[in-house]
């Protein structure tokens, strides 16, 4: 399911306009994004929580040329499912 996907399905379940249903989850993944950047976590009861780790500098290689060369650190995104999500599948 893509995006498109998602919006029409939730303005049909939602019995919203699909601007509506968009508009909704434009907001609800700028707050995410927003959240996160700022280190805090947003739980979804049942669902799960959306966090940010910080990875540390690490040694790599090159997969063209094999040469060696170093990864930056960096702030990734992770998301761990609750435990009703995982029930669910």
């Amino acid at each position: 399911m893509n995006k498109a996907e998602l919006i029409s399905a939730i303005s049909k379940q939602a019995d919203l306009s699909k601007a509506q249903a968009t508009k909704a989850i434009n907001c609800y993944h700028e707050i995410v994004k927003k959240e996160i950047k700022a280190g805090n976590s947003v739980g979804v009861v049942g669902f799960g929580t959306f966090t940010s780790t910080e990875r540390k500098e690490r040694s790599g290689r090159n997969p063209q040329t094999g040469a060696a060369l170093t990864i930056k650190a960096a702030k990734v995104p992770k998301f761990r499912p609750g435990k009703a999500l995982r029930d669910s599948i």
